[in-house]
């Protein structure tokens, strides 16, 4: 990743993943699309390659970012969906102009048309979005269980029993801390 940034957050849920772009947010936050060339990194990660990113284009993809978590964790906690959240989410769907394609490999890919390919790529976030909180895909949407993160993941785990949004990361630092405890009272 680029130097003097923190890495990405990456996960097999492009949604999900998306709103991880912002972690800690119950403790101290870290930014991790904190320009417009990060923006465009982030997305080159999962295949929505855009040329370049605007300030104005990277302020639309942290307000769809928060409108994500924000339909997300009430989704999680099965409350109703802010308004305001799902008119953003909406409102990016159906500006992007994204086509899945098939590859000679078996694989999808996302065209971006060359006039907006930001608004493509937030479009296609959106899509992701959508389905997930519609209930559409085998899974369901969690909260994680550390105290400092909370992020809304897509658990597809077969139990549907995962806890943290990472392991690497949320769930080692809960582990290790529950060891460190444990050595002290002893």
């Amino acid at each position: 990743m680029s130097a003097g940034f923190p890495d990405f957050r990456l996960g097999s849920v492009l949604a999900t993943s998306f709103t991880g772009t912002l972690s800690e947010r119950h403790g101290d936050a870290v930014e991790r699309i904190p320009a417009p060339h990060r923006l465009v990194d982030w997305l080159a990660v999962y295949g929505l390659a855009v040329d370049s990113c605007t300030p104005a284009q990277l302020d639309l993809a942290r307000e769809l970012r928060e409108s994500i978590h924000a339909a997300a964790t009430a989704a999680a906690l099965q409350a109703a969906l802010p308004a305001s959240a799902v008119q953003v989410i909406n409102e990016r769907s159906v500006q992007g102009r994204a086509a899945a394609v098939l590859t000679p490999e078996g694989e999808r890919r996302w065209r971006l048309s060359s006039a907006s390919r930001v608004e493509d790529a937030l479009g296609v976030i959106a899509a992701d979005a959508i389905s997930i909180i519609a209930g559409e895909r085998d899974g369901k949407l969690a909260l994680c269980a550390s105290p400092t993160c909370q992020a809304a993941f897509f658990d597809t785990s077969q139990s549907r029993t995962r806890k943290w949004c990472d392991m690497n990361t949320c769930g080692n630092r809960q582990k290790k801390a529950r060891f460190q405890a444990k050595q002290r009272a002893l």
